[in-house]
């Protein structure tokens, strides 16, 4: 990876100072190195040579959220956090790769059973208290700068898989003749187990066979990382998985997952298997694209349930999935439906980015939650895993009473009341 090659990009900010007004992080912080003009002025100079790659770019470089709002509010467009990240693929070629990335993306993400295994231990250390224990101790520190700290962001977790619990195979649907691949996302998998069931419960109303794929991870979080090379291999796995003529389409309940699939073919751009990718992502949905139901799906509740809609990121600006999700709460019986302010601005998950900038995600996070007491709603509904992680941390941090949810569960009909 050069930067290099992407100077005209880069050289197209004028520093009209736009970006400042939506990113997440300079809002948070007011620093113009957590901002786009900042960011791309930092790669501007090594470009032409004013400063040198060493390890004190990191934290400019990884405390971008990759959100995408700099470029919503930029006149050029300037594709901000895509520059950012190939910077992070250079950073990682000349300066450092940290043996916990390489274990986690090369050894465990791209096999399944592994990642079932290891989710496995730390649910049981997580549900036993040894965990904390080890945080005390101060142990969890080889995992991250803040790792002991946002180790708490999650309650506590499931003692098996999603696909431990319910197995990968074909399984029967009530539909005419759809025939439906389902591509389960690690945060559904290991975490969020209760939208995997409702989305299977609801692709088999939809569907008529539902496969439920002995997938890996997307590769989304070595993308972002700037590891280009796992995320390949990541990707090449499903690729094979997913180049089946046993389903029609191909449908995932993280919107995370659904925007990085849909850009399978930018990762094999130089690839011969560019075509293969173009196929899989033109058979891929997002559930909110596949999920908007005919007639009124009804909730049999005595008081209507206030619902409000957190847009992930990959989902408003990753796939322009805004209309769909509120038009689906909008036409449930029983749901009052209430707009939150700043409904797409990012709630400081993005992914793992907690594990070394704690700090700087709650304070996201806070305005997230500022945000949602003004709507007094009862569901917050999304459709990222990993959103629905740091939301739900949110929520019991400011002590509400709001319950979060998958809207996968919600037109299901589980879980609607806080």
């Amino acid at each position: 990876m050069d930067i290099a090659e992407y100077y005209d990009q880069i050289a197209q900010c004028n520093k009209c100072g736009f970006c400042q007004v939506a990113c997440p992080i300079f809002r948070s912080t007011g620093h113009e190195s957590g901002v786009a003009r900042g960011r791309l002025a930092l790669l501007r100079a090594i470009i032409e040579g004013r400063l040198d790659w060493n390890k004190e770019l990191e934290e400019p470089l990884y405390d971008c959220l990759g959100c995408g709002a700099c470029t919503a509010n930029c006149f050029p467009a300037v594709p901000t956090a895509d520059l950012v990240n190939k910077a992070r693929t250079e950073y990682l070629e000349k300066v450092e790769r940290k043996p916990i990335h390489q274990m986690l993306f090369d050894y465990l993400l791209p096999y399944p059973r592994r990642l079932h295994l290891a989710a496995r231990a730390v649910a049981l250390g997580k549900n036993t208290g040894i965990s904390s224990m080890a945080r005390a101790l101060g142990l969890l520190r080889i995992f991250g700068r803040d790792f002991s700290r946002a180790e708490e962001i999650i309650e506590k977790l499931p003692p098996l898989p999603f696909r431990d619990k319910i197995k990968p195979g074909v399984y029967e649907g009530f539909g005419d003749s759809l025939r439906i691949g389902y591509f389960v996302g690690c945060g559904v998998d290991v975490i969020q187990q209760e939208a995997g069931e409702a989305s299977l419960e609801l692709l088999k109303r939809i569907g008529k066979s539902v496969t439920l794929l002995n997938n890996c991870c997307c590769g989304l979080p070595a993308h972002s990382y700037g590891d280009v090379k796992a995320a390949r291999k990541l990707a090449g796995k499903n690729l094979d998985i997913l180049d089946s003529d046993e389903f029609d389409v191909i449908v995932t309940d993280c919107s995370s997952c659904a925007g990085f699939l849909k850009k399978y073919p930018e990762i094999f751009v130089d690839d011969d298997r560019r075509q293969q990718a173009e196929k899989i992502a033109g058979r891929l949905k997002d559930m909110v694209e596949l999920i908007v139901p005919a007639e009124p799906v009804e909730i049999t509740v005595e008081n209507p349930v206030v619902a409000t809609y957190h847009d992930p990121c990959h989902a408003s600006r990753g796939q322009g999935l805004t209309t769909e999700p509120r038009e689906i709460l909008k036409n449930i019986k029983g749901i009052e439906y209430r707009e939150m302010p700043e409904a797409d601005w990012c709630c400081g998950g993005a992914g793992s980015y907690a594990l070394a900038h704690y700090d700087l995600s709650q304070k996201v996070l806070d305005r997230k939650m500022e945000n949602l007491k003004k709507t007094k709603a009862d569901l917050l509904v999304t459709s990222c895993p990993a959103c629905m992680i740091q939301l739900s941390y949110g929520v019991r941090r400011h002590g509400l009473a709001t319950k979060v949810c998958h809207i996968s569960q919600v037109v299901a009909g589980r879980q609607v009341r806080p």
